[in-house]
């Protein structure tokens, strides 16, 4: 019981959780991910048809990390900690 007391002492003397982005800053940050996804999936939507898709492919690959991250924020913002 003696290592369990010391980690509940060591636990308990910790600095508590504080997050690099604040919470306030979340939905905006969703707000403008999710626009930008938006704004670049009708890009991709108008790009002429290249025999190499490099473009189509980097612009779908932002796109969708963009929003991956713009759902999280999302969720996270809404009290889902994701």
């Amino acid at each position: 019981m003696d290592n369990y007391e010391a980690i509940q002492v060591l636990h308990n003397s910790l600095p508590p959780f504080s997050p690099y982005v604040p919470a306030s800053l979340l939905p905006s940050i969703a707000l403008i991910l999710l626009a930008s996804t938006f704004v670049l999936a009708f890009y991709f939507s108008t790009l002429p048809k290249d025999t190499f898709p490099l473009r189509e492919t980097a612009v779908a690959s932002l796109a969708s990390v963009l929003g991956g991250f713009g759902v999280v924020a999302l969720f996270c913002s809404a009290g889902v900690n994701v």
